[in-house]
């Protein structure tokens, strides 16, 4: 089964986190499938990049994110709707 979730990066007490499609079985930091955002937990205001379209399209597939990435999509989707309503 594919998950979206977070791969750590960063150094000691300056972490930062791609998300990543991977197989569940597979190690936080191992080889995933596809890199479709980063988050930065240390940056203020809009401290992630996502690509919305390849997250929808996994998640269409059947994988299933994480509480943080589904989190992350949720906000996403928020600031395209009020960027489309404007």
């Amino acid at each position: 089964m594919v998950v979206l979730r977070l791969t750590r990066k960063g150094t000691k007490d300056r972490p930062y986190y791609k998300i990543v499609a991977v197989d569940r079985r597979k190690r936080r930091d191992g080889r995933y499938i596809e890199q479709i955002g980063t988050y930065d937990p240390l940056q203020g205001g809009v401290n992630y990049t996502l690509d919305l379209e390849k997250a929808d399209g996994w998640v269409s597939k059947g994988a299933k994110p994480s509480e943080t990435v589904a989190s992350i999509i949720k906000k996403a989707r928020k600031i395209r709707d009020a960027a489309t309503e404007a």
